[in-house]
């Protein structure tokens, strides 16, 4: 087994090459649709370390019939590609592993509102800021210079490993999902999605649903002759509020979620409507995203936030007699809590104690990460840990630099004690 000090060396030996890589990944735009660029790179990078390539886009993978599946709307899943490495050793001598992180980001906002471009990658006192540093590309780096230096001491793992890179993973999560649907199984997943070196056993289930509302127009000078959509659509915001002050009154009977404070969140994240400022707005489209309470079915849930948007609509003069659609789509996830006790948990802890010299915390996520598809539905043990950073999905996000290097130790002697070690 390498020493503590044979890790440090080997990833000091390769630090500078790291943080270039790391540069580069983080200047991709990889929004929602335009992902193929970073990916085809990820691919090139994976190909000239010797592994083997498999890159496809969602399309060609048959996965709508599969558990954790969600709906999609206005994205062209053949341009969205996915990218799996696997590093197959012969004579396995220890336990798989998948190794996944995504490429994915979310829009930058307003670009006069960061304090340097977002796809800059601009480092500042040890820090890189950039959109997508620290959600979750600096984790990838990690991921995969954790392999890299590995190599560089003469080692490769003894057993079995996927380098999975994919997309979908803040909208959707069927990037994770066509890996499985594709084939790919391990004895255990790790993310190393940000979360300050905690081990991040487990996560909300979260929904995504459009409002959509119609009225009907009218001159402003005659409005009393219109509706107004925009307007109604409020009213079935202050109802869904009401509804996530109530959910989280009966989450605290949760064993483990109870501890959080208000886990269950609500965001109106994306409204549009109406066609003129002189005009009442005869439509209004609002996008929302909420925390699903933990033990419920998503469809026992979906009923019931129906529910509360049928009643409010009942008390809305215009609503009521044309009562708004509601469409399912994005995230549909269920939650997932990796429970204590696996030989996964104990062999990434006894990693990052011997980082650390102490014990890693723990991390349960009111957001949704992609751990959830092979713990829930697949059996493979699954969880997070990664990086430090701040400001995610928020202008001037960033990762902390020596974070990234600690989460390469870590992932690198997590594989050495997880799969085993062979000669290059």
């Amino acid at each position: 087994m390498l020493t503590s000090s044979d890790l440090d060396q080997a990833i000091a030996a390769s630090w500078d090459r790291q943080l270039d890589w790391l540069k580069t990944l983080v200047g991709f735009p990889s929004q929602r649709g335009l992902e193929g660029p970073c990916q085809d790179w990820i691919a090139d990078a994976f190909r000239t370390r010797g592994w083997s390539v498999d890159r496809y886009v969602l399309s060609d993978v048959d996965m709508e019939h599969l558990p954790g599946h969600s709906p999609v709307r206005d994205t062209d899943y053949g341009q969205a590609v996915q990218v799996v490495a696997a590093i197959r050793a012969p004579q396995p001598v220890g336990r798989s592993l998948i190794l996944q992180g995504h490429v994915d980001v979310v829009p930058t906002g307003p670009e006069a509102m960061w304090s340097a471009p977002p796809y800059g990658a601009t480092v500042v006192e040890g820090k890189l800021f950039g959109r997508g540093a620290c959600d979750m590309k600096a984790g990838v780096c990690a991921m995969v210079f954790a392999l890299d230096a590995l190599r560089h001491a003469g080692y490769l793992p003894g057993s079995d490993v996927y380098v999975q890179s994919v997309t979908e993973e803040e909208s959707t999560g069927n990037g994770a999902l066509s890996t499985l649907a594709r084939g790919y199984r391990a004895d255990a997943c790790l993310i190393p999605e940000p979360t300050g070196h905690c081990i991040g056993r487990g996560q909300i289930g979260v929904m995504w649903f459009r409002l959509s509302v119609r009225g009907k127009p009218a001159h402003v000078a005659e409005s009393e002759q219109g509706t107004n959509a925009i307007l109604s659509t409020y009213r079935l915001i202050e109802a869904l509020q009401a509804f996530t002050r109530d959910l989280n009154e009966r989450v605290k009977t949760h064993p483990r979620f109870s501890g959080l404070t208000a886990p269950i969140k609500f965001n109106a994240g994306k409204i549009r409507g109406g066609d003129w400022a002189s005009s009442t707005p005869a439509w209004c489209e609002l996008d929302c995203r909420i925390a699903v309470l933990p033990g419920m079915s998503l469809e026992a849930f979906r009923q019931e936030l129906a529910d509360v948007v049928m009643r409010a609509a009942e008390a809305d003069p215009f609503l009521a007699p044309n009562p708004p659609e509601i469409i399912w789509h994005g995230f549909q996830a269920e939650d997932y809590v990796l429970e204590p006790g696996s030989a996964f948990e104990a062999t990434m802890r006894e990693a990052h104690r011997t980082a650390t010299g102490a014990e890693a915390r723990e991390w349960l996520f009111t957001g949704v990460t992609d751990s959830r598809f092979y713990g829930r539905y697949y059996d493979i043990p699954s969880l997070c840990y990664g990086p430090a950073g701040g400001q995610m999905h928020g202008f001037d996000e960033y990762v902390e630099l020596e974070s990234v290097r600690h989460t390469t130790r870590v992932i690198a002697d997590f594989i050495q004690r997880w799969c085993g070690l062979r000669r290059v």
